[in-house]
């Protein structure tokens, strides 16, 4: 084995492969043809989109283990631990497990430069092929058509949204990402489309390559009834009386109708009871995706990168009902669209609070406060040298009725997340 344990893995990896993100099949394909595991013998379902796909996995993840099932799950990136990424059964993998697979895939590779994310999509792909689950679900990284779950065919294919994001690999065009995303339907299988105002490329592909499209607001769609919901199928086949997601947000019942549409597709070969549903619904938990942590002051946390997403934060701190000052913490990568994201959130926050968010992709603290002013005029900025350095600030005089967000990419939800001065509030 070249390394024993996984930090040594990941950072050897980070420098195997020239680029971080190089988005062709053929050296993963080939990669997993020579370890020799085959086809997966249970269903697999594969989930992409710009927003929503970790929650589409989640609400899969918790029905399905609300109704008996073993499950494989697949997700990208992680909060904490980058073994949340390798999950089976509801508990994450091991660092030994995957250090085997990675020697495997190692042995295996040949001198194919393989990127860190297609080191860990291969290793989650052997373990889960050793561990005979009832159920595969693979979240899509990046795009869809060239990414690497895409060496699998899913028999039910999930495109939760389109909106803007990774532009320099996706294009910068709704028709553009839509194709991309639509990569992973194939023909004759079950293509859900979990957007009901969808760019219309994205089901056009979907006909193209002879998928059957399953559309929110078309084939498929979801109601609120006296508190509680209704999913409504093709056929007109139903799920009454539903409580509400856990996740929290409006947009959420779009994600939850997504995964119970998936359910439906695959009822034949995995029936999901309607008490299964209710109590994966209810179950379902989902670390960053608008956190609110306990105590007073309120704290929320949430991964929001992009324009729709920071629209549905928008609308879920509206909704939270804050009646003190209210802060934002904000550190985005460089690639964002900074100005549209702050901007979707500029009726809310009171004082904004600037950092450069961990890693090496953090966008620099000038370039942000500039998107900060052009997305919200006159808005009142300050800058800190690091998270710590910013909850202090924010501390200071912090009355019980204040509400302060730390949002941004995933570095710095999961710097947010370990910071005792946050939990310490």
């Amino acid at each position: 084995m070249r390394f024993q344990t996984l930090p040594d893995w990941l950072a050897w990896q980070e420098t195997l492969h020239p680029r971080r993100i190089d988005l062709r099949l053929e050296r993963v394909r080939a990669v997993w043809d020579a370890l020799g595991l085959g086809p997966f013998a249970c269903p697999v379902i594969t989930v992409g989109g710009t927003n929503g796909k970790g929650s589409v996995v989640a609400y899969l993840d918790a029905v399905c283990r609300a109704a008996g099932y073993r499950t494989a799950a697949y997700t990208s990136p992680h909060v904490l631990r980058y073994n949340e990424r390798i999950r089976v059964h509801g508990a994450d993998a091991t660092d030994a497990a995957i250090c085997e697979a990675f020697a495997r895939i190692d042995a295996a590779r040949g001198e194919a430069p393989l990127t860190y994310f297609e080191f860990g999509t291969l290793a989650a792909l052997t373990l889960f092929a050793e561990a005979a689950p009832d159920v595969v679900l693979l979240e899509v990284g990046l795009g869809g058509r060239l990414d690497a779950v895409n060496i699998i065919d899913a028999d039910v294919a999930v495109v939760t949204s389109i909106g803007r994001d990774h532009m320099a690999w996706l294009g910068d065009t709704p028709a553009q990402i839509a194709f991309e995303k639509a990569g992973i339907f194939r023909a004759g299988r079950p293509a859900i489309i979990g957007q009901a105002d969808a760019p219309p490329r994205l089901r056009e592909r979907a006909l193209e390559v002879g998928a059957v499209p399953l559309q929110l607001g078309r084939e498929q769609n979801w109601r609120l009834d006296a508190g509680q919901w209704q999913w409504r199928g093709p056929d007109g086949r139903r799920r009454d009386a539903l409580p509400a997601p856990a996740l929290r947000g409006r947009f959420q019942y779009d994600n939850a109708a997504a995964a119970l549409c998936a359910l439906d597709c695959l009822r034949e070969r995995l029936p999901v009871g309607n008490a299964a549903v209710r109590q994966g619904l209810q179950r379902v938990r989902l670390p960053g995706r608008f956190t609110v942590l306990p105590g007073r002051p309120t704290w929320v946390v949430d991964v929001a990168h992009n324009t729709q997403a920071a629209q549905a934060l928008a609308q879920n701190l509206a909704a939270l009902g804050c009646t003190g000052p209210r802060h934002a913490v904000v550190g985005l990568s460089a690639d964002k669209e900074a100005a549209a994201v702050t901007g979707a959130l500029a009726d809310w926050v009171d004082t904004w609070h600037v950092l450069r968010a961990p890693g090496p992709r953090g966008m620099a603290e000038d370039a942000l406060v500039a998107a900060i002013a052009a997305g919200v005029p006159g808005a009142a900025a300050q800058v800190h040298g690091s998270l710590d350095a910013a909850v202090a600030s924010i501390r200071q005089g912090l009355s019980e009725d204040a509400c302060v967000l730390v949002f941004g990419s995933f570095t710095l939800v999961e710097a947010a997340l370990r910071s005792p001065g946050i939990a310490a509030v």
